[in-house]
């Protein structure tokens, strides 16, 4: 466990993210105030926190949705804010997001859906797009029979897999997870958490996971980084997480929901 800024500066490792100062906040309050977090080329990142903390809103603001007060964001070693408009778009295709509730296009099919961010972006054939779409669905673990059909058509864990097909569509280097597996049943939920690591084998992902999931922080992730006080409390592994002398942390990760679980 350490601080982000100064893990960067010893560790030698390569961070695709590097965000400093981070100040977010909305009506005059702050809900990020002086946030430092780094993620490092390779690793699924696990973001957890209290409700009310800023999970969704770092994430957000990562990608840009979210208007800064203060901070910088840095992205492949880019400072955003001194990046062109064209290098600001270039970047934006190397990141891939699945949204907390999917986010699909209700009148679109899966296919469409999939397909919306290369149609926008990569100029290609229409029929080269529709392949490149069912490649990607079936990547995301979905039958073919789920191209033609509607989100209404889907169970949640369709959504998500539809959500996941295209977030990976322009093949993106980092994915940004929303609690990709709220809403699932276990086994769902864990079969979701395999394919992730399959993917990240696979493609050479970089994942950034918001997730309250214990079982997902245990199977996947490499590190976990924890909000609180508007900041990053402490970061480290599940394992490590355990003996840290804070009350929420040791709430959550020596609870009785963590109790039944194996660390490896």
């Amino acid at each position: 466990m350490s601080d982000p800024a100064a893990q960067q500066a010893g560790n030698g490792r390569d961070a695709v993210i590097s965000a400093r100062g981070l100040q977010v906040g909305f009506g005059g309050k702050f809900i990020l105030d002086g946030l430092d977090i780094d993620v490092w080329r390779g690793e699924i990142l696990g973001v957890v926190g209290g409700s009310g903390t800023g999970k969704s809103v770092l994430l957000r603001t990562i990608i840009g949705l979210n208007h800064r007060q203060g901070g910088t964001v840095a992205l492949f070693g880019q400072d955003i804010d001194a990046a062109s408009q064209q290098e600001r778009v270039q970047i934006g295709r190397r990141l891939g997001v699945l949204f907390q509730q999917g986010a699909l296009f209700s009148s679109l099919t899966v296919l469409e859906n999939v397909a919306v961010p290369m149609r926008e972006h990569l100029h290609l054939p229409s029929e080269l797009v529709d392949e490149l779409a069912r490649l990607k669905i079936e990547l995301a673990g979905l039958p073919s029979d789920a191209c033609g059909k509607y989100p209404s058509e889907l169970s949640g864990g369709m959504i998500k897999r539809a959500s996941l097909a295209r977030a990976l569509a322009l093949d993106p280097d980092v994915v940004f997870l929303d609690e990709p597996t709220a809403g699932l049943d276990p086994i769902g939920a864990a079969e979701f958490d395999q394919l992730i690591l399959k993917l990240r084998e696979t493609l050479g992902l970089t994942v950034f996971m918001v997730t309250h999931d214990l079982d997902s922080l245990v199977e996947i992730t490499d590190r976990i980084a924890v909000l609180g006080n508007k900041k990053v409390l402490v970061d480290g592994t599940f394992k490590e997480l355990k003996s840290v002398d804070h009350p929420w942390v040791d709430a959550y990760f020596n609870g009785p929901r963590a109790e039944h679980l194996i660390l490896k």
